[in-house]
């Protein structure tokens, strides 16, 4: 019999009734970590970047000046895990009990679905934005992962892909269960996007899993080279950035289309800053860099985001910007504006060292 619950509440929606929210179906819920309060660490920009900015990405203007602002002691809400029954999950959507939560873009447009072919129990760490970004992937939903394995059996509808992702699996010791379209007999979720001690405690094991047996030679900071890699940002003068951070700071420079996951480990664990276009191949270092170390991100003008920072917060790194002229299809960043930066974040180093 096919599946009719994607039916079902698409007829709702039709006849304009609300669907119930996810999470309120399930039978049971318990707390892994508790609210508590937790020290926000500010960003690092220049007195004038505010008025640099054209457009906001993820968020209006006030969330990033609360994100840059930072909070020595922020109330942060708990990690929560929800238990559900009788779920069935029908390409990339979960369906319960009237409700519906989708987890990737839908492939099929018809109106009935396919009963699922298997029944099983599981704990679903995969995110919506985790299946469209690789950072989200590697920084959020790897941290879930390990919630997962505790509760046992842990399932992801992600296919097996090769490159830096195949190998991070690896290196974080992830062995999921793969699921096309299936019956959850009972399901397992978490409620896991707040930087609590438990998450933060979670994000290092991940980055000691990562570097577990490497040599790490200190270096001052890396410059991750985007190019025209994944959504268009387009910094022009990108290559003389990385060239000048190379002489001047004495950086090294990773490709990702060069370096591997190893390689990029070694480097950003050993590197005091990361620095880059802002986007998904930062998570490379973001994931690896100790503690109190920066990320610097470089920013055009009408996509300015501070959805690295929500992550640098849970590595308990420093987190920087700088905006440039121009828009994401062509921008470019004076190299006066960096130094003056850098200067910031070595002012910033000095003061917490002293």
């Amino acid at each position: 019999m096919p599946s009719l619950r994607p039916i079902h509440n698409r007829l709702r929606r039709l006849a304009g009734l609300d669907l119930a929210e996810f999470f309120d179906t399930a039978i049971e819920r318990w707390e892994i970590c508790p609210a508590e309060d937790v020290e926000i660490l500010p960003g690092i920009w220049l007195p004038d970047q505010i008025d640099h900015i054209a457009q906001t990405e993820f968020g209006g203007l006030p969330d990033i000046l609360a994100q840059m602002q930072g909070n020595p002691a922020e109330h942060t809400a708990p990690t929560m895990a929800y238990r559900f029954r009788d779920v069935d999950f029908v390409d990339g959507v979960l369906y319960a009990r009237g409700a519906e939560r989708h987890l990737r873009q839908r492939r099929r447009s018809g109106m009935i679905y396919p009963k699922p072919r298997e029944n099983l129990g599981g704990a679903l760490y995969e995110s919506w934005i985790g299946n469209r970004w690789f950072g989200n992937w590697l920084l959020n939903d790897c941290l879930a992962y390990r919630l997962a394995e505790a509760a046992g059996n842990p399932v992801t509808s992600a296919p097996a892909r090769g490159g830096h992702t195949a190998r991070y699996e690896e290196l974080l010791g992830m062995s999921p269960r793969r699921i096309g379209d299936v019956h959850f007999d009972e399901l397992i979720l978490f409620d896991d996007l707040k930087n609590n001690s438990n998450r933060r405690a979670r994000a290092q094991e991940n980055r000691a899993r990562l570097l577990n047996g490497r040599k790490l030679t200190p270096l001052p900071g890396v410059f991750i080279f985007r190019g025209a890699s994944g959504d268009a940002r387009i910094l022009e003068n990108e290559a003389e950035i990385a060239e000048r951070f190379e002489t001047e700071y004495g950086f090294r420079t990773l490709y990702i289309d060069r370096h591997s996951a190893e390689d990029m480990a070694e480097a950003c664990g050993a590197a005091q800053m990361v620095v880059g276009v802002e986007g998904s191949q930062l998570a490379h270092g973001v994931i690896a860099m100790a503690p109190r170390g920066t990320l610097l991100t470089l920013q055009p003008a009408d996509r300015v985001t501070t959805s690295l920072k929500l992550l640098t917060d849970c590595w308990q790194q420093h987190y920087a910007m700088v905006v440039g002229s121009g828009t994401a299809s062509g921008y470019r960043i004076g190299w006066d504006q960096i130094q003056r930066t850098m200067d910031l974040i070595e002012d910033k180093r000095s003061k917490n060292s002293s």
